[in-house]
């Protein structure tokens, strides 16, 4: 796996939930529908929207943000990462 994707949804209610996958490529619908794209290959944030709004892309901080909720995701994502990107080179 390579990228983490986050989409936020706000309930009936007004509270937001927040729906988190990893994938090894990211589809053209997940730039539309997605609020935060981070590839993990290449450290980058690829988007990050939220309420309509672009928020800042550093890389560094939110990862550290989203290792704090989802430690064992993040985690992986790092071991598992770069080694997809490599991977991809030798094809």
């Amino acid at each position: 796996m390579r990228y983490l994707l986050i989409t936020f949804f706000r309930k009936a209610g007004g509270q937001i939930d927040e729906m988190v996958k990893v994938c090894k490529k990211v589809k053209p619908a997940d730039y539309s529908t997605c609020n935060v794209i981070m590839d993990y290959a290449i450290q980058n944030v690829e988007k990050c929207v939220i309420e309509g709004k672009a928020i800042d892309k550093d890389f560094n901080r939110l990862n550290e943000y989203y290792r704090k909720i989802y430690p064992s995701l993040i985690e992986q994502l790092i071991k598992d990462a770069p080694l997809s990107l490599k991977q991809k080179v030798k094809k």
